[in-house]
C-alpha cells in the first residue's frame, strides 16, 4: 500500500510540475466546459428547478491531475459542447471557500473526484483520477442514459 501511495505522490508532483503556471480560467468565448461560479445552495436550487444533473469537479491547487483535467480535457470543444447541454457544471476546489464544508457532504478519497449529483444533493456516479476527453464523454452519457 505504501508503494501505491508513494508512485500517486509521485505522478501527483511530476503531473503538477507539467502544467504548473497554467491557472488561466476559461471565458465563455472559449470552447470546452463553462463552470459555474454560483454557490452550492443556489446549484442545488438551479438543479431541481431544471431539472438537471450536477456535474461537480472536487478538486484541490496543487493536484496535478486536476490541472491536466482543465488543461486538456475541459477545454474540449466536444466535452464543452455536451456538458454545458446536459448538466449544471461547478469546479471546486475541496481546501477553500465553500470546499470544506462540502467535502464534509460528500466524502473524498482522492483528487480529482468528478461528482454526477442530482438536484436533491444525491451522488448518482462518482469517478476518481484524470480521464480523457472521450472517457469523460462516455460517462457522461451514461448518466443521462440511467436517469
Amino acid at each position: 500500500m505504501k508503494k501505491v501511495f508513494g508512485i500517486l505522490m509521485v505522478l501527483t508532483v511530476t503531473l503538477g510540475a507539467a502544467v504548473a503556471g497554467d491557472d488561466k480560467k476559461p471565458n465563455s468565448s472559449e470552447p470546452g466546459i463553462q463552470f459555474t461560479e454560483a454557490s452550492w445552495k443556489e446549484v442545488l436550487k438551479r438543479a431541481k428547478a431544471e431539472k438537471k444533473v450536477i456535474f461537480l469537479d472536487a478538486y484541490a491547487s496543487w493536484c496535478g491531475p486536476c490541472k491536466l483535467l482543465q488543461k486538456k480535457v475541459f477545454t474540449q470543444k466536444d466535452v464543452g459542447d455536451y456538458f454545458n447541454g446536459k448538466f449544471i457544471n461547478v469546479k471546486m476546489d475541496m481546501e477553500k471557500g465553500e470546499g470544506p464544508a462540502l467535502s464534509q457532504v460528500y466524502p473524498l478519497e482522492a483528487y480529482p473526484t468528478l461528482l454526477f449529483i442530482d438536484g436533491n444533493g444525491r451522488v448518482l456516479k462518482k469517478v476518481i483520477g484524470y480521464q480523457s476527453p472521450e472517457n469523460l464523454l462516455s460517462i457522461g452519457k451514461s448518466v443521462k442514459t440511467s436517469i
